[in-house]
């Protein structure tokens, strides 16, 4: 009796490897705020996202202002194709575009479900280092750029984490 059951565990295993459920992704994109839904409230959409990120095993990071969404998000392949799908038809936002999809041996944003950044008055100097407009704007950002960007954000805002404790 107990060797059918291994053997149901070791189909398991290998339908979920066969289905890359062991590979990780890095998802990038860029996309526009659709106004017509402004009274959505953003808090609420994020708290969302957070809850089901962790729920499927999605770390990642969003940097927005009241114009464009810029977001980094990593899980397996299987989950980041099933939320890729779900992004594509969310009408909360328009003009999307994927700027980076790669495979990642390890999670960059692993501390977050979803960790939100904002391109403040502080950050300031940074967009305009990273871009080519003194506003935060992704569209005119190159990959590169993008990325370097996401990454000083994540670790101005861990370093001023840490100073305040």
């Amino acid at each position: 009796m107990m060797e059918p059951k291994l053997a149901n565990l070791s189909e398991t295993n290998t339908l979920n490897t066969q289905h890359g459920e062991r590979i990780l992704l890095r998802l990038t994109y860029i996309s526009r705020y659709n106004t017509d839904n402004a009274n959505i409230e953003v808090a609420r959409i994020l708290e969302q996202a957070r809850r089901n990120n962790e729920r499927n095993g999605i770390s990642g990071v969003l940097v927005m202002n009241e114009d464009y969404f810029l977001q980094s998000i990593e899980g397996t392949r299987p989950v980041i194709n099933e939320l890729l799908a779900k992004l594509i038809k969310d009408n909360r936002h328009f003009s999307f575009q994927i700027v980076d999809c790669r495979e990642v041996e390890q999670q960059r944003w692993d501390k977050w479900s979803m960790k939100y950044l904002t391109p403040s008055d502080e950050n300031k100097e940074y967009m305009q280092k990273f871009s080519a407009s003194h506003e935060f704007n992704p569209y005119l950002m190159s990959t590169s750029q993008i990325m370097t960007f996401i990454e000083t954000l994540a670790k101005l805002q861990e370093q001023r984490a840490s100073e305040e404790k």
